[in-house]
């Protein structure tokens, strides 16, 4: 008589199904928990820097340490390092706009960050995005001139932020440097920025943070001027050379901040405290100004 055998099967593959199963159990909740921990998608729209101090190399870094999930269309390609700029490479307008189209289409945002526009050229097409994205909170940091001191932008486009960007943002974020080129003004003092940064919010945006780094004194003041009025951010000054995309870390935090849901002065404080710490942590890479330490624990 033959006894024929049933699809059960054995106690090893049993225990190897078993296993399998409970893997993908845990799989699906590790992508869970991840789910639940990004938390604010922001789309950063500015240079790469081989360096990985600054430009997007530095926000990615900044917005992913925040906790949120970072996309990026890179309008310019530079060649630097810390001790300064030999060259720029821009990115055409068209391969610009596929990028962002490509983000916005797909992923979506739930701000932008837009840091160096390069030339005229570039900044028309990120005016078109953001009027049609007009919903999503925009944060411009206007990177005219690197921390070297190496420019990093074409004639033109200043006038052009001043003229059709400034508008569209929620945040202006500009050094005292950065706002004296676009205000006129001489911008040496609390009372300057405070006043430099009223102008940019004359010219349409929501806020602007006039950033006092490149002033002299013990305390580093950055002054968020809004319709509601001024308020100023103070830190100790650090003794360092590590600075290196200082300013794009700065406003890719604040970035960060918007698209959780944060209003914009949590934004802001949560910003200023993380590059602060993300200085006095800094590592001490390279010859020049060195880049900052963007993963350090912070509050998310």
């Amino acid at each position: 008589m033959t006894t024929v055998k049933g699809d059960r099967p054995s106690a090893a593959k049993r225990g190897y199904l078993t296993c399998m199963g409970e893997a993908l159990c845990r799989s699906e909740k590790v992508k869970a928990k991840a789910r639940n921990e990004l938390k604010g998608r922001v789309l950063i729209i500015a240079g790469s820097d081989p360096s990985g101090g600054a430009g997007i190399q530095a926000d990615i870094k900044t917005v992913t340490a925040l906790g949120g999930y970072a996309a990026t269309a890179i309008t310019a390609l530079t060649v630097q390092n810390t001790k300064g700029v030999t060259a720029v490479h821009p990115v055409a307008p068209d391969v610009i706009a596929a990028q962002i189209e490509a983000v916005m289409s797909d992923i979506g945002a739930d701000a932008i960050k837009i840091g160096m526009v390069g030339d005229v050229e570039t900044a028309r097409v990120i005016e078109t995005v953001l009027k049609k994205y007009s919903g999503v909170p925009v944060v411009l940091d206007p990177v005219l001139i690197a921390t070297s001191g190496d420019a990093l932008s074409k004639d033109g486009v200043a006038a052009f932020i001043k003229e059709k960007l400034a508008r569209l943002s929620t945040v202006l974020t500009p050094n005292t440097d950065e706002a004296a080129a676009l205000t006129g003004m001489e911008v040496r003092s609390r009372d300057a920025m405070i006043s430099a940064g009223e102008a940019l919010v004359a010219l349409g945006a929501k806020a602007a943070l006039v950033k006092g780094g490149h002033m002299r004194g013990d305390t580093v003041e950055d002054a968020l001027v809004s319709a509601d009025g001024a308020r100023i951010f103070s830190n100790p000054r650090i003794d360092t050379t590590s600075t290196h995309g200082t300013g794009c870390t700065l406003a890719s935090a604040i970035a960060t901040g918007l698209a959780q849901g944060l209003a914009l002065q949590t934004a802001v404080k949560r910003a200023v405290d993380y590059v602060h710490k993300a200085i006095a942590t800094a590592p001490g890479y390279g010859r020049g100004h060195g880049p900052l330490n963007h993963s350090h624990p912070c509050e998310k």
